[in-house]
């Protein structure tokens, strides 16, 4: 007979064994490292003992993993149900699990009802489904995008009147805090969230490099910013833009090129072999065209599946 009980920290091998195994019955490879896994159980706001799940077969084999994740004070939940391949019986009544804890995570902080998202590989068609069963319905698609590079690349020149400064500076990571939070205010499953949780939250997950941060201050005033960290490294060798965010009053003049070819630049530098980053296909901004247009190319695509509970 199965079991269930709450994940520890110590359970990482186990899962991240469990999410190689059901990502390479879909797409072909593992898309989680261990120390992704890792960061997943520390992460600031996570807790074990009430919102994850770990479901065992009588041998003690893991077979399902499945969590719900409150995203700061808002209605917002993020949720997951990851099962073995050939256990996909458990997976219906995890799902019913997540989102009725999803429910009381929203009451908890005074909501009358509960937005819930997962994200799902388009190529899952059996995850697909379930979320469907489940109230559950496609809101949105995020582009994972590449791109190589075969040898160090000439840095641009930066616009009249831009100067770029570190984060490896507290002023710095503050200016790019607010840039962040005055960008992206309209962009789907954003929730705005103060400088402290910000700083805690990146400065908890193992990729976070500070100096891999850059504010681009136009005459003199934070404008845009550009945040890589090594999240893809271990596994592809390549960097990652986390954020690129420029304000709305300062679009239009091409910082986001800019930055973007800033960050492969920086990256062919380091020895990476390519950059990756993730793309909103219905961002407020044109970005996935900027980023196509720059040369990369869509290598996964992953939906949001949304419902209003």
């Amino acid at each position: 007979m199965d079991s269930i009980r709450r994940p520890r920290p110590e359970d990482a091998s186990a899962i991240h064994e469990l999410l190689t195994a059901a990502d390479t019955a879909v797409i072909g490879h593992a898309d989680w490292t261990l120390d992704d896994v890792k960061a997943d159980l520390a992460a600031p706001g996570a807790d074990l003992d009430r919102d994850g799940w770990l479901r065992h077969d009588a041998e003690g084999r893991l077979v399902a993993w499945a969590w719900a994740y409150a995203k700061g004070r808002s209605d917002l939940v993020e949720v997951d149900v990851i099962v073995r391949p050939g256990r996909e019986d458990v997976a219906g009544p995890l799902w019913g699990t997540v989102l009725d804890r999803a429910r009381e995570l929203a009451k908890e902080r005074g909501h009358d009802g509960v937005t819930v998202d997962a994200g799902i590989h388009r190529a899952d068609e059996v995850k697909r489904a379930l979320a469907e069963r489940h109230g559950l319905r496609p809101a949105t698609s995020f582009h994972r995008l590449r791109i190589d590079h075969a040898g160090p690349l000439d840095p641009p020149a930066p616009p009249a009147g831009l100067t770029l400064h570190s984060g490896e500076s507290e002023e710095a990571r503050r200016e790019a805090h607010l840039v962040h939070q005055g960008a992206f205010s309209e962009h789907f499953g954003f929730v705005k969230v103060d400088y402290d949780t910000w700083y805690s939250r990146r400065s908890a997950h193992r990729a976070t490099d500070w100096s891999q941060l850059t504010v681009a201050r136009l005459d003199g005033r934070p404008a845009a910013t550009v945040i890589g960290n090594d999240q893809f490294l271990s596994d592809e060798g390549c960097g990652y833009v986390a954020l690129l965010a420029v304000l709305p009053e300062c679009r239009g003049r091409g910082l986001g090129r800019f930055l973007l070819r800033h960050a492969f630049a920086a990256d062919a530098a380091r020895g990476r072999r390519g950059t990756i980053l993730h793309v909103d296909s219905n961002n407020t901004t044109p970005a996935l065209d900027l980023y196509l247009s720059a040369g990369m190319r869509t290598v996964m695509v992953i939906d949001v599946w949304r419902a209003r509970l």
